[in-house]
């Protein structure tokens, strides 16, 4: 029986929060069921509203004038209801699987309410969907075996929901986030769905929205790329830069390590930076994520941080005209790649509410909470270090030819996002995608070794439509094969190499295959690798 990767892949064990100095446990959360009712009523109605006001900036330039005033507009039309939309479809298909399976719901279960559902439009999300159909199943879906937009944002912009599940239990929050997301994304991409539902976990317990970046993300492992980003700023605020310098410091250090524009590290840290110097006020946040929103996934960063705000104040802290333009509606036949919903949506947002409620009651009360007078009593958590979930490009070698070695690949940023970004490094079954982290030092594939007595290296050397790349063999110091890889068709090109090793028989070598994009006039792209073999 095949086992799932995310199985195989070892997970590096990290620290427990309760090895390292943190902050001492809150008071005991009480929470009328009328409060809690509220405050996820704003989550969903939050993030719907930040994204019809942040969306004509998403994936392109960012404003440079306050938004507050912009009409609600869906179609080109003054919204009269909330339409679908991915950063709450897949939440409200979470919702169907929680009141049909329980709260012991698994990410098997929750796949296969995507599938009748019809969820993943774009991203990761949309991998997810094709790897559905495909009969994959669970933490498959989501893992960069079989996902290549695993580091993207699907997984955060679908957590709030686990957040709202878990008000005042960050860990619980942390733990549903994590197996969930697995659905479409894997560390990075998972990392922002804990951090985000920790936040709005948290939210139900502070009205201090830097209180709430700093403890959640205590959440995850140091080592993570998304702990670095939001810590970086953490950092520099109590430095006293201004949110100008960090959102700058934030998208150089890392948008240009992922290029996608729905990236979950860099757009993370704008999310906690908008978050910081909004101070809970709803349109502050927005007119920040909107000056930030420089080719980032600013709907989406909007809407974790209008959750987050839903969760600290509830419904009075949203524009009551907006809230009102939705006539307490969702309403939807299709989204993106997917053109019709199964069932078409029609629903009320606070009976959403209700039922998110009556599902999250269920987790408090197993959590130790207790019921009193129509009052919820949560005990106090103190937020516990996950173990780490890291992935590395070069991880990929591992399921396509283990004899191998990737070096200096990138993530590039093909179908994350803005279209038209050259490159990514993924696996497509058999075929292994790469482009260069560097594009001056190249992308390599290396593997030492003693060869036979009548040695050769075959492989099959392939690259996108319209798209060239310069392919470089070498043995030791020795280059035995050098020529430009080009397709000029609306198809895929693949060449066919025999190289003779010969001359290095019974002798330890190292082959070195290298990947450089500078081709004088034509667009660099992915190399694409198959049947990679030494005879």
């Amino acid at each position: 029986m095949k086992k799932s990767p995310a199985l195989v892949f070892p997970i590096v064990l990290a620290f427990t929060a309760a090895l390292l100095p943190s902050t001492p446990a809150r008071a005991e959360l009480t929470l009328t069921r009328a409060d809690y009712t509220d405050r996820v009523q704003a989550i969903w109605t939050g993030q719907i509203i930040a994204v019809l006001v942040v969306l004509e900036f998403e994936h392109k330039t960012a404003s440079v004038l306050p938004i507050e005033n912009h009409p609600m507009l869906w179609e080109g039309k003054p919204a009269t209801y909330a339409p679908v939309d991915d950063d709450w479809y897949y939440e409200m298909a979470a919702v169907r699987a929680f009141e049909k399976h329980g709260i012991g719901l698994t990410v098997e279960q929750l796949g296969q309410q995507w599938l009748e559902n019809r969820c993943g439009s774009w991203g990761g999300s949309e991998q997810a969907r094709f790897n559905l159909e495909k009969g994959l199943k669970g933490a498959d879906l989501g893992h960069p075996r079989y996902n290549k937009l695993w580091f993207t944002l699907g997984p955060q912009f679908s957590s709030d929901l686990y957040g709202a599940l878990a008000p005042g239990l960050p860990n619980v929050a942390g733990r549903l986030a994590r197996t969930f997301s697995h659905i479409n994304g894997y560390a990075e991409g998972s990392d922002g769905a804990v951090f985000t539902a920790a936040a709005i976990s948290l939210g139900f317990t502070t009205t201090d929205p830097q209180k709430i970046v700093r403890e959640a993300v205590k959440i995850l492992d140091p080592n993570s790329p998304y702990r670095q980003s939001i810590e970086q700023v953490i950092t520099l605020a109590d430095a006293g830069k201004s949110f100008e310098d960090i959102v700058h410091a934030i998208e150089d250090r890392w948008h240009s390590e992922y290029p996608a524009t729905n990236n979950a590290v860099s757009n993370g840290g704008l999310v906690a930076a908008g978050l910081w110097f909004g101070r809970g006020d709803f349109w502050t946040t927005m007119n920040l994520i909107a000056r930030a929103a420089d080719f980032s996934d600013a709907d989406c960063n909007g809407a974790n941080a209008a959750s987050v705000i839903g969760a600290m104040h509830g419904m009075k802290a949203l524009p009551t005209a907006l809230v009102a333009q939705f006539h307490d509606r969702i309403i939807g036949k299709g989204m993106g790649s997917v053109k019709e919903f199964t069932p078409p949506v029609d629903e009320s947002i606070i009976e959403l509410a209700r039922r998110t409620a009556v599902i999250g009651e269920k987790f408090l009360l197993a959590e130790h909470a207790t019921l009193s007078a129509d009052t919820l009593c949560i005990p106090a958590q103190t937020i516990a270090q996950q173990p780490a979930e890291r992935f590395v490009l070069a991880d990929l070698t591992r399921y396509w030819n283990p004899d191998w070695t990737l070096e200096r690949a990138g993530f590039g940023g093909a179908g994350g996002g803005m279209a038209g970004i050259r490159g990514i490094t993924c696996l497509e079954g058999d075929i292994l995608a790469t482009y260069p982290r560097d594009e001056v030092r190249a992308c390599l594939l290396r593997r030492t070794t003693t060869l036979g007595a009548t040695p050769h290296l075959t492989l099959e050397a392939g690259t996108e439509p319209g798209r060239a790349w310069e392919l470089s063999v070498y043995a030791d110091n020795t280059l035995l094969e050098k020529r430009v890889i080009s397709s000029t068709s609306t198809a895929r090109h693949w060449e066919t190499l025999d190289i003779d090793l010969a001359a290095f028989a019974g002798r330890e070598t190292t082959l070195r295959l290298y990947q450089r994009v500078f081709v004088p006039n034509r667009t660099a792209g992915n190399a694409l690798w198959r049947n990679l073999q030494l005879r």
